[in-house]
């Protein structure tokens, strides 16, 4: 009803005339909306409601029913007695004393009178019916709206999922109950009219009113609750209402059973082998939710049975060696293998635990005989930080087949209950299911609920009642099932992926079980949950339990039950023995994105080396004049914009780029070359100091955008920029898993200011810096983030570079071997590549190697804002023509270069202060005995001096002192000018900022600075 109320806001309503011309009439009233248009049949608007009308002969009151719904849409669509009538009862008048005598109205205004009738009493029995029916109706809809709150989910039998034990006051657990709705046991055996928002009648449109609740406890207060009530659109309620409520829905086949049985045995017998092989090891097993890998199963068969063709899963420690065994299907000797703590790892890098590990296989169905691809995503120990990769990685997929309705490929996460609560990227990643570049189209989220986080109960770790409230905040239905009933767990498993499939939402599976070891198989969980434990051991498990109810149906004879519990151990034991022969580990059988035909070249592995990044005149010319024009007519752009493009244009003609227009260079000319680039972060589109402006938006007609970029050529690769919500750690989680599924595309993530991807370091702690050397998985995403002090405050002045410099894993202390292939084989020997380019040109040469490197590593760039617009921040065409290369060094090339026995002092910096130290140089008249290289010249007769804006223990001093002292065999010593050391990044006082940058200009260019460092 109230959605009907919600719906009743949109309509127009009758007229005074439409509503008195609609007294009596017996024809179909039809009532115009917002959306079209509803007809109510057929309804008699009775000029009162008295005991003569035919609907109390108990064979019409289906008039009624109908007429209370056309008042729900429009109340003047009833006469005003009627409408007095539905008003006071939906208001919770008494029995007796919703009628309203017509006498007692006011024509003129239609309100209803302060003061029941006296007539009230003398239409009892007509009163009474209606008042009856609406009582039904509300107790139905109480059901769908609570009965989840009494459902039977607890297999231990002594917990409450929701964390209440308290029973809702209108749910029928009694008959003293009935008196809540106005009823008493003398009503159980009447008829009542089922209304349409309702299925527990199947065939039937009546029934008695105790048949009424047995059903609604049969659909809401079993094994299985569901919670659906808060989704705003009526279609979806009816669609789910119907898959619970229809009587004998949830029925299963002979054959449907003897597979659930037999994926049950597979289950819960892996486990058990593990255990009895290992048992002094941790392994995070399943034992207590057994039910989950056929849950897993069933949701991939019925989304095969629909078409999908690539499943990509996310998913915590526990359960995911059975996960990869028994749904992934690896071979179970390379699970075994990893137990043999003797055998080392072939491959380089440092590997994981196998328990983190991830695995990519193709393979048959077998349900659907459809040929299926399962992607389990490696993970680390931060729970549920794998769920935006693994989003980003189904939505690369889907893109690159063109899959633009998540018809082919779809993602399924799993979680624990805790994290499920306790961790805001779960709700930062619901927050990106529905927006239009993020969207995977529905996903499927199973969570497995021990109701205990490590040793901490579920009443110390959530507020909400349940740990999936959070998934309601997108409207996602939310299946809660006793993880002890294997059927009920496939039934909503199956409803689950016909949800995805139908509606292309989000929806969650919880399984309510309990963890029969501690949190591993070493932990004592007596300690702190004594009773529950006490119970878990006297619990008899899942597989017995289904396996003796199929017996006792004969659905299988206990014969055949124990031959298969035979032949799976079988598969364990040869499995384990060829495990044995298994001399090396190989963590390249785990990869879960694997780039098939990249590091090879006609058969043979790619050479270390790098071609020129630099373009031709013509094409860079096409690249400009498409940068500085709208290619669509009739597109009305802002004056500002008019002039920026005037601007750009004026740069091409003069045969120089700023820092915009080189960024534009370098993701035309990878889209010309057919190599898909996508720009994601927080005001991208426009660039946070209005700089880049990709999406050009008609000032006269809303939404009407032009993407320039998108048409530099017929058969170029499509450009993707997108806005993205105000998220840091699940955007680049989402642009990392995106940059997994395929080396051949540029994808980057921009923080908006430099310290933003603070709230993104678990991905980058976790995932980016170590990811090859954890999972041999290389990873070419890109991340920009501003780094530069401006006296604005510590919050908007510094990327950290002290943290990603120390984070990478090249020795200070070793001279690389100076070879052919140097440069490039330094790249490919460290785990990432971070760069602070002065010049638009080296930003530019260093994005599209970024693509033409013959392996992927992540860039880490930092780009400061005051460079964006610096008018010495340019770059002249011939430093990007073909045969130029990014500078890993800009060395000086003025006065001191031409004179290096006169340099006094060497100044080594990078980034934008290159621009202030060369502006104090010339007001100091000091460009012949001060050299300022960024970062290779050498000079005989100089002082070493490194200056950075950043203060001393920040910045990039500690990472370049011990690299400059090993190149030149620390002959002599590399000298600090700078900010000193201090807590935050930068100081908020613009005077105090300003006196700093005086102090180590001074000191940089002092003859005796440095007397205080000796």
């Amino acid at each position: 009803m109230h959605r009907l109320r919600t719906c009743a806001a949109r309509l127009r309503p009758l007229t005074a005339s439409q509503a008195a011309q609609t007294v009596g009439q017996q024809r179909p009233i039809t009532v115009a909306s917002t959306g079209g248009t509803r007809t109510f049949q057929p309804i008699r608007c009775y000029s009162a409601p008295v005991a003569s009308e035919p609907f109390l002969n108990g064979t019409s009151s289906n008039y009624v029913e109908e007429m209370y719904y056309a008042w729900l849409e429009n109340p003047k669509s009833v006469h005003k007695s009627w409408d007095v009538f539905f008003r006071n009862a939906n208001a919770g008048a008494p029995p007796g004393a919703a009628y309203q005598s017509p006498l007692g109205l006011s024509a003129a205004s239609g309100l209803v009178a302060p003061q029941l009738s006296s007539l009230v009493g003398a239409q009892p029995n007509v009163e009474k019916l209606v008042e009856d029916h609406l009582a039904v109706q509300s107790l139905i809809r109480a059901y769908q709206i609570r009965g989840h709150h009494v459902a039977q989910l607890d297999p231990l039998g002594i917990m409450d999922a929701d964390l209440d034990s308290c029973v809702p006051t209108d749910i029928i657990t009694s008959s003293d109950k009935l008196g809540f709705y106005g009823l008493d046991d003398s009503d159980l055996d009447k008829v009542f009219r089922l209304p349409t928002t309702t299925f527990i009648g199947g065939s039937e449109s009546a029934l008695p009113l105790k048949e009424i609740i047995r059903r609604l406890e049969m659909a809401y207060c079993q094994h299985i609750g569901v919670e659906f009530m808060f989704i705003n659109d009526l279609e979806q309620c009816q669609w789910i209402r119907q898959k619970f409520e229809t009587p004998g829905v949830m029925q299963f086949t002979l054959e449907e059973k003897r597979t659930l049985l037999a994926r049950m045995i597979r289950s819960t017998r892996f486990e058990e082998f593990l255990q009895k092989k290992w048992s002094a090891e941790k392994r995070f097993g399943l034992e207590g939710c057994e039910s989950l890998i056929p849950a897993l199963k069933t949701i991939i068969d019925k989304s095969s049975e629909n078409g999908v063709e690539n499943v990509i899963m996310g998913m915590p420690h526990r359960g995911r060696l059975n996960v990869l065994a028994n749904v992934i299907r690896k071979e179970l000797e390379q699970i075994f293998c990893q137990f043999d703590s003797k055998l080392e790892a072939a491959d380089e890098g440092s590997g994981d635990v196998k328990y983190h590990l991830g695995m990519y296989h193709r393979r048959i169905n077998r349900v659907t005989d459809r040929n299926i691809t399962l992607s389990l995503v490696a993970n680390p120990s931060h729970l549920e930080a794998v769920d935006p990769v693994v989003q980003g990685k189904t939505k690369a997929e889907q893109f690159y087949c063109g899959d633009n309705d998540g018809n082919r490929v779809m993602s399924i996460l799993l979680h624990g209950d805790a994290a499920f609560a306790g961790q805001g990227i779960v709700y930062e990643t619901f927050h990106l299911s529905d927006l239009p570049s993020y969207t995977t189209h529905g996903t499927v989220h199973v969570v497995v609920n021990n109701q205990i986080g490590f040793t901490t109960d579920p009443r110390m770790a959530r507020s909400s009642p349940y740990p999936t409230d959070v998934a309601r905040v997108v409207n996602a239905p939310i299946f809660h099932v006793n993880a002890d009933d294997p059927e009920a767990v496939i039934y909503v498993c199956k409803v689950a992926a016909e949800w995805r499939a139908t509606f292309h939402k989000d929806v969650v599976v919880d399984l309510v079980c309990y963890r029969r070891m501690g949190h591993n198989e070493m932990d004592e969980p007596m300690f702190t949950q004594p009773l529950m434990y006490k119970q878990i051991k006297k619990q008899k498990p899942v597989l017995q339990k289904y396996a003796e109810k199929l017996i006792a149906e004969g659905a299988v004879s206990r014969q055949e039950y124990e031959e298969e519990i035979s032949k799976y151990d079988k598969i364990c034991e040869e499995a384990y023995a060829r495990s044995k022969d298994e001399k090396i580990l190989h963590i390249k059988h785990w990869l879960d994105s694997p780039w098939p035909g990249f590091f090879t070249l006609d058969g043979q592995p790619k050479s270390m080396s790098c071609p020129s990044t630099g373009l031709t005149e013509e094409n860079l010319n096409h690249i400009g004049q498409m940068a500085s024009s709208v290619p669509v007519e009739d597109f009305t752009i802002h004056g500002g914009l008019s002039r920026i493009l005037k601007g750009r244009a004026e740069m091409v003609r003069n045969r120089t780029v700023d820092w915009a227009l080189g960024e534009y260079m370098a993701f035309g000319s990878l889209l010309k070359e057919g190599i898909h680039v996508r720009l994601s972060g927080q005001d991208v589109e426009r660039g946070t100091f209005s700089h880049r402006h990709h999406v050009l938006h008609d000032q006269n007609v809303d939404k009407r955008i032009c993407i320039p970029m998108n048409h530099l050529s017929p058969d170029q690769a499509p450009y993707t920029v997108c806005n993205s919500s105000l998220s840091e750690y699940g955007v680049l989680g989402f642009e990392l898993g995106f940059a997994m599924a395929s080396p051949n595309a540029l994808i980057l993530w921009e923080a908006q200011f430099g310290d933003f991807h603070n709230t993104a370091q678990c991905i980058i702690d976790q995932f980016i810096c170590p990811g090859q050397a954890k999972w041999v998985r290389q990873n070419g995403i890109v991340l920009s983030a501003d780094s530069v002090t401006f006296g604005h405050g510590p919050e908007h002045s510094s990327a950290r570079p002290e943290r990603f410099l120390q984070m990478c894993n090249d020795d200070p202390d070793v001279m690389p071997n100076i070879t052919e292939d140097f440069a490039v084989r330094q790249l490919y020997d460290c785990n990432w590549i971070v760069v602070n380019c002065s010049s638009p040109g080296n930003y530019f040469h260093v994005l599209r190697r970024q693509i033409l490197l013959p392996f992927r590593k992540p860039l880490i760039v930092f780009t400061p804002k005051s460079l964006l617009r610096h008018p010495e921040a340019r770059a002249s065409f011939d430093e990007m023509l073909p045969g130029t290369h990014f500078q890993r060094l800009i060395p000086e090339r003025g006065l001191a270069a031409e004179r290096p026995e006169e340099v006094k002092r060497l100044i080594f910096c990078t980034g934008k202060v290159y621009y202030e130290l060369t502006k104090e140089r010339k007001n100091r008249g000091m460009e012949g005995n001060v050299a300022i290289a960024r970062i290779e010249q050498l000079f005989a007769n100089a002082d070493l001096v490194w200056c950075q804006e950043e203060h001393k223990n920040q910045g990039y001093y500690d990472y370049v002192k011990p690299r400059i002292r090993t190149t030149i065999q620390r002959a002599k010593p590399v000298w600090y000018a700078g900010r000193e050391s201090a807590a935050a990044p930068a100081t908020g006082n613009k005077n105090t900022h300003l006196m700093e940058l005086r102090r180590f200009l001074d000191t940089a260019f002092g003859l005796d600075a440095f007397k205080d460092q000796q």
